[in-house]
């Protein structure tokens, strides 16, 4: 497996506690800005079907980073991914690198039979 990291954006297009989404190896991701630490996490809100994320509101819950889904506010964890609402519900992370003020996101590869499998960075399925 080999990590390839994607360059999003400059640091400057994504607005402080906000977030943007960005289609990285087909995979729909939300990237957060609280100041300067960058989060990302899938866009996919699993509780309304929708890819909103992103446009949610960013903030913390008893010192926790979090985001609320915009459609039904359930809150997730940029960190990990985990709802707070519903700890059985647990959405992929990425890694996230900001480079001469640029915003990279990582996936990780897996090669099998000359085709590339994206699959998410410590994360687990959800349905």
């Amino acid at each position: 497996m080999t990590t390839n990291w994607i360059k999003i954006c400059e640091t400057d297009d994504i607005l402080p506690h906000s977030g943007v989404a960005a289609l990285v190896s087909g995979l729909q991701i939300a990237i957060f800005r609280l100041q300067s630490e960058f989060y990302a996490i899938s866009d996919y809100d699993p509780f309304s079907g929708a890819y909103v994320l992103s446009r949610g509101i960013v903030g913390d819950r008893a010192g926790v980073i979090k985001v609320s889904s915009p459609i039904y506010k359930q809150s997730f964890n940029l960190q990990t991914g985990e709802c707070l609402d519903d700890p059985t519900v647990k959405l992929p992370t990425y890694p996230v690198q900001v480079v001469d003020e640029l915003v990279y996101v990582s996936v990780e590869i897996q090669e099998k039979k000359n085709q590339y499998i994206y699959q998410t960075i410590a994360s687990e399925q959800y349905g």
